[in-house]
């Protein structure tokens, strides 16, 4: 069984958190975009596993315009 958490964290680094750096956008801006801090970004991104807060992934996904279950259809969990 795979971990949720890191899961998670994998989806949103590759598909949207990559994607922005890539655009020449901070990770400060992407923080401030989806309402979260700075250093969760970092948490999201890093090689440690980091338990993702249920409310930390709803800002997220509300910035996004997405429901809850609508990111776990979209990460395929």
């Amino acid at each position: 069984m795979s971990n949720i958490n890191i899961e998670i964290c994998r989806f949103i680094t590759r598909e949207w958190l990559l994607p922005w750096l890539k655009e020449g956008k901070s990770q400060s801006s992407f923080a401030i975009k989806y309402n979260i801090d700075e250093s969760t970004v970092r948490k999201i991104k890093g090689r440690k596993e980091y338990r993702i807060p249920v409310e930390t992934l709803n800002r997220i996904c509300e910035a996004k315009g997405l429901k809850l279950s609508e990111f776990f259809k979209l990460a395929g969990l």
